[in-house]
């Protein structure tokens, strides 16, 4: 594929944390606020992580405290308030977080088995590394799974769900027209949601949860030096305008849309790197 086909937009520059200096050392998160390796003025780990605002945020009605365990801590892996090589305390997420010890338990076993962290014996949870050789590979096999995903959602979704794909699609335009990246990653987890509930297929979810959860990861990380904001918006507003009108060839032509620019996007950022 052309790099020419998706030129860079006016995407600012932003001081997030690389990988490298990420994994520069290991972190632990302790009781109280820990130093870790983020920029100025972003959240950090402990104290001052608002975990009532999180637990607000996307929550569904039916989500059990396991369920948000999971998001919240998830959230904060992806998005680097627990960097790569940081060793996580279930003690000290029970105290942060308010939420029960088993819940969180259940919340790292969940994300152990996605490889988003690794027990360690007599070292504890630690979290993972992000694998930039393996990325591609990933690509590959979301590629498939996700136009499945897509195409069934468009077959499956009824008068009242398609009203849900439509409102996501302005949200990702308006997204993309006012350059805001946390509009995008809230519509995004939304949409990702909806997108495998309307699509009923079990298989299909499963597999793709733990591929979705380290390419996110290598997203936040790299997107703001190498992506396009408005390009990744606009591709996710085809995708569910075309299941919000029941076209399924339409969606699985959007998802690999999508798929083409993240292939293109994650052959440039390891590129840059090497």
């Amino acid at each position: 594929m052309a790099q020419s086909a998706y030129p860079r937009v006016g995407l600012h520059e932003a001081p997030y944390v690389t990988g490298f200096e990420a994994a520069a050392g290991r972190h632990e998160l302790g009781a109280n606020e820990v130093e870790q390796r983020v920029p100025d003025g972003e959240q950090r780990i402990g104290a001052s992580y608002n975990s009532e605002r999180s637990k607000a945020e996307l929550a569904p009605p039916s989500e059990t405290q396991s369920q948000l365990a999971y998001r919240i801590i998830e959230e904060m892996i992806v998005t680097l308030q627990i960097p790569p090589g940081s060793i996580i305390s279930e003690k000290s997420l029970n105290r942060q977080l308010n939420i029960g010890r088993t819940p969180i338990r259940e919340a790292l076993q969940r994300l152990a088995l996605e490889g988003t962290v690794r027990v360690v014996p007599r070292a504890g949870v630690i979290v993972s590394d992000i694998d930039l050789v393996d990325q591609l590979k990933m690509i590959e096999v979301r590629r498939e799974i996700e136009k499945i995903l897509a195409g069934r959602a468009a077959r499956l979704a009824d008068p009242q769900t398609c009203d849900e794909f439509r409102r996501l699609a302005s949200d990702f335009e308006e997204a993309a027209a006012k350059d805001d990246g946390k509009l995008f990653i809230a519509t995004d987890r939304q949409f990702n949601g909806l997108i495998v509930a309307t699509a009923q297929n079990n298989y299909a979810a499963h597999a793709i949860g733990p591929i979705e959860a380290q390419t996110r990861r290598f997203w936040y990380l790299h997107f703001q030096r190498f992506g396009d904001l408005q390009r990744v918006c606009e591709l996710h507003a085809k995708i569910a305008l075309a299941v919000a009108q029941n076209d399924e060839p339409a969606a699985r032509r959007a998802s690999d849309a999508l798929l083409d620019y993240v292939e293109w996007y994650t052959r440039r950022t390891l590129e840059s790197l090497r």
